[in-house]
């Protein structure tokens, strides 16, 4: 029996490992694993979960009609190989690539090793722009494009299905779960597709613009990152689709090509860094669980502050854009880039925490928690990586440019709802007859700042950039950039070669682009 094992790529098109399986002989089965890693890990929540099931819903009888059996197991990989293979016997294992947490590479060394020992062949397709094995990052952006202007793979005619028993899928009942309660994105790829013609052909005209306030983003970004997150459309689907959308705006003479052209370019380079940053946990696993530049080792680990932490994650730090941020992510399961990176600047530079801990809260908020994209922007958004600017958001400024009338604090901080928009955004700056005239008095209805911003500022600031002057940083920095650094043309740089091996995750300290 073949069996192709499905992880984060829960569609029928542009999917190697069906397509190789349909040309193989002998019985083939998908299988999807409902891992003990993955469901006890610190980054799974429920609304994963439940979108998993709904994309397997969805697909199991979409393989069906055609004769593919989609198997649904809840336990160990291994212990259902195994299982498999005394039953059935097993020939083959396909499946994409992952660039997944620590969790998931322990558990594929594991399965590499079971194939070795019971001869059976594993073989793996990239599915990304992500580049297994990468010795230098020089051309890496020339290889990227190629993958993505690649023919995409057609959904195979049919399949000689093996002779199993499909059972029903598990619920989140059974799973030990309850429901989760947010306002979150449908799975499955018919829902991924109508995303996707709904963003090209309509939403995305003003996305350059939309995407930085958390208002015009919730319908002007992609809102596709989900689906890129759990597979259930392709990078390279996503990528040809917008070029075929650019080349369509050209030859229309009816389009207003300008404003659509400069917002399609713009997407489509966002494609282009969201497997850039995926390479970054490909070639150093480390980063998910240490600092980028070990110089910063010793920075924040030991000045973790709970209070401040659990204000955080509850939105109730008394910064009202923060707060709101927070409340509208926890509500919903999405946020848009410039926000999720302002939550993250406030949490490592006002509050000092370090990005371990905020990342697992934050993983377990996005439902399109890419491990990826995740951890290397919680280090850049943390100034934790040596070579990127320290970029230090005030929220003030940010609730002054990106909800200048007020509605989305409004909206998801109602204690604030009579506050004058003067002073929604600094509402501490309201005197005690203020407050009670709005219904909002500090400290009892609506807290007050956790911490001065000017000084918490100060005292970052003067921390980050002491440590970046000395030699030692300096020097980490070269070494970074060269290995994860983005490639300018005419600025070659010489690679630091990365062996399979060194995913192997560090120690860590007491512990999702980001898209859009």
């Amino acid at each position: 029996m073949h069996i192709v094992w499905l992880k984060r790529d829960l569609r029928s098109v542009d999917h190697a490992p069906l397509a190789v399986a349909a040309g193989l002989p002998g019985p083939a089965l998908a299988l999807y694993v409902l891992e003990s890693a993955w469901l006890d890990s610190p980054e799974c929540d429920t609304q994963h979960v439940a979108f998993v099931l709904e994309c397997l819903a969805e697909l199991r009888p979409r393989l069906a009609a055609r004769g593919l059996p989609l198997w649904v197991r809840v336990g160990p990989v291994l212990q259902v190989l195994d299982g498999l293979r005394r039953s059935h016997g097993v020939q083959q294992l396909l499946s994409h690539e992952e660039t997944g947490p620590g969790w998931s590479y322990q558990r594929d060394l594991a399965v590499a090793q079971w194939c070795r020992q019971h001869g059976v062949l594993w073989q793996e397709f990239a599915q990304t722009g992500v580049v297994r094995r990468l010795r230098s990052r020089n051309g890496w952006a020339a290889r990227w494009q190629q993958r993505m202007a690649a023919p995409k793979v057609d959904m195979p005619r049919g399949w000689a299905g093996a002779q199993v028993d499909v059972d029903d899928l598990p619920t989140l009942a059974d799973l030990g779960f309850s429901p989760h309660g947010r306002q979150v994105q449908p799975g499955g790829q018919v829902a991924a597709h109508a995303v996707l013609g709904s963003f090209l052909q309509e939403r995305g005209s003003d996305y350059r613009r939309a995407l930085s306030s958390p208002l015009t983003a919730q319908d002007g970004c992609s809102r596709l990152s989900p689906h890129l997150a759990f597979g259930t459309l392709s990078v390279r689907q996503v990528a040809q689709a917008t070029a075929a959308r650019i080349a369509q705006v050209k030859a229309d003479p009816h389009a207003d090509a300008r404003i659509w052209l400069g917002s399609l370019r713009g997407f489509a380079g966002r494609l282009h860094w969201h497997c850039h940053f995926m390479q970054k946990l490909e070639d150093a696993p480390r980063i998910e669980f240490q600092n980028f530049a070990r110089v910063c080792d010793g920075l924040r680990e030991n000045d973790f502050d709970a209070t401040r932490f659990n204000a955080w994650c509850a939105g109730q730090t008394g910064f009202p854009m923060v707060d709101a941020c927070m409340r509208s992510l926890l509500a919903t399961g999405w946020l848009n880039f410039r926000m999720r990176a302002m939550l993250v600047s406030f949490a490592s530079y006002h509050l000092w925490l370090h990005w371990r801990a905020t990342g697992l809260f934050l993983a377990r908020q996005f439902l399109d928690f890419e491990p990826g994209i995740h951890w290397s922007q919680m280090q850049m958004q943390s100034g934790t990586t040596g070579i990127n600017t320290l970029r230090i958001y005030s929220p003030t400024k940010q609730a002054q440019d990106h909800d200048p009338a007020g509605v989305f604090i409004r909206r998801w901080v109602p204690e604030l709802a009579q506050v004058p928009l003067a002073l929604l955004a600094t509402p501490w700056r309201m005197g005690a007859a203020q407050q009670r005239a709005a219904g909002c008095v500090l400290g009892q209805d609506y807290p007050a700042p956790i911490v001065d911003d000017v000084v918490a500022v100060k005292v970052a600031k003067e921390r980050l950039y002491g440590l970046r002057g000395t030699a030692a940083a300096r020097a980490e920095a070269d070494t970074i950039q060269d290995q994860h650094g983005s490639r300018k043309a005419g600025l070659p740089r010489t690679g630091m070669a990365r062996s399979k091996s060194a995913r192997v995750p560090q120690a860590s300290p007491q512990r999702d682009l980001f898209a859009d």
